[in-house]
């Protein structure tokens, strides 16, 4: 066939255009248009995603101006945007695509698959199914999507326990020093071994800093959280300092306002995925904690939830409750995860905002500087209903968060 260029683009849609017009236009005239209208549409599809991966490396709220564009919801724009990464991490696909010999319909169904997948396996599945190029110019979208769904079941074979095993014996540390004389250390670890660490490096902060912190402390609130996690795994390494064995965390998240679901939400301190007899084993020595909500509301947590002018900083009872009702940045169409967020007031504490639970919203680095510096509008309505205004007067609403939605 043509390559898909402008030039047979534009022959295509006169193509089409000429049988439009033709009243009297054969069966195999009408098909034979379907058939251009189908490359035209694939080239159209591989268009729009390049361009979106352009936008995405210098607009960060690339949903947001790609829904105006397209007069399209944040879902569609969402949409969008996965299949651009897809198209990305697939090189052979995309050039199949951008010829107009497969479709839009068969990205999006390797795009369904890898979200079935833990990250470290989606590469993989990117590997298989671009070798696979050809299979998919002489299949149907159902016919592909079969197959992609064969490749996800054979990735899954392995139970539970034995990819456990695996990630313990990937279990690594390394360590090197940096051009700026810093010795930095970086680490992989199975899922079980993790939540016994971060249990001990968090019991290790809340003992050495509970009273005071460093005077070299940052007081940004995640580079706080670094540094004093650093020092303690320090000192904890000095072996001068008593911190708590290690008990997992757990967070047992329970929404009043939907009784048909099959129960309670469980958060474990760090997110993980183990086989659930591993999991039955650590809940029974796990620290349980409960925060109850309905429809944006958090109606019980335990600890200090408003703390007024006494402190600038949430603290870590406000941060445990708000993760009752976000899994991410509360700004439409950011994936950037909540334990990577800051807590934002609403009204800002130099404009005279309280730390209390109504006035804090979860937000990431780049966003809080979008809304500190760039002029975006946060205000949080009803039930945390969000409203955002951009410089240009645009608007953009969420409803009430939810965990289970998110």
């Amino acid at each position: 066939m043509v390559s898909m260029t402008p030039a047979a683009v534009f022959e295509r849609a006169t193509r089409v255009a000429e049988v439009r017009a033709d009243t009297a236009a054969s069966p195999s005239g009408l098909s034979s248009a379907l058939v251009d209208l189908r490359q035209i549409k694939a080239w159209v599809a591989s268009s729009e995603a390049a361009i979106v991966q352009q936008l995405a490396a210098v607009d960060s709220f690339a949903e947001s101006t790609i829904a105006e564009a397209s007069k399209e919801s944040l879902g569609a724009a969402a949409k969008t945007t996965e299949r651009a990464a897809t198209l990305g991490r697939t090189p052979s696909l995309a050039a199949s695509l951008d010829d107009g010999v497969i479709t839009a319909g068969h990205i999006d169904a390797v795009t369904r698959g890898s979200g079935r997948l833990e990250p470290e396996q989606r590469n993989e599945l990117f590997d298989r199914v671009d070798r696979l190029a050809t299979v998919a110019a002489a299949s149907t979208i159902e016919e592909f999507q079969r197959r992609v769904r064969l490749e996800v079941r054979q990735m899954q074979r392995d139970d539970g326990e034995s990819r456990l095993e695996r990630q313990k014996r990937a279990t690594r540390v390394s360590t090197w020093t940096d051009d700026e004389g810093m010795w930095n250390l970086r680490g992989r670890f199975d899922p079980e071994t993790a939540l016994h660490l971060s249990a001990r490096l968090s019991g290790a902060v809340e003992t050495l800093f509970v009273e005071q912190v460093p005077d070299c402390c940052p007081t940004d609130p995640i580079e706080k959280q670094k540094f004093l996690t650093a020092h303690a795994l320090a000192r904890l390494v000095h072996s001068d300092v008593s911190a708590p064995a290690g008990a997992p965390q757990v967070l047992v998240v329970i929404d009043a306002d939907a009784p048909e679901q099959p129960g309670p939400s469980a958060q474990w301190s760090i997110p993980v995925e183990l086989p659930p007899r591993v999991l039955a084993e650590l809940a029974d020595d796990a620290t349980v904690t409960s925060v109850v909500v309905r429809n944006g509301v958090v109606l019980h947590a335990p600890g200090a939830l408003n703390l007024g002018r006494s402190s600038r900083l949430a603290n870590r009872a406000q941060r445990r409750a708000l993760r009752g009702l976000y899994s991410t940045c509360a700004i439409p169409g950011c994936a950037v995860h909540y334990d990577r967020c800051k807590l934002h007031h609403i009204v800002w504490w130099r404009n005279g905002g309280e730390t209390n639970l109504d006035n804090l919203l979860p937000v990431c680095t780049k966003h809080h500087t979008k809304i500190h510096h760039d002029g975006w509008v946060v205000h949080l309505g009803t039930d945390r209903v969000l409203m955002l205004t951009l410089p240009d007067g645009t608007r953009r609403s969420t409803g009430p968060p939810s965990i289970r939605a998110a």
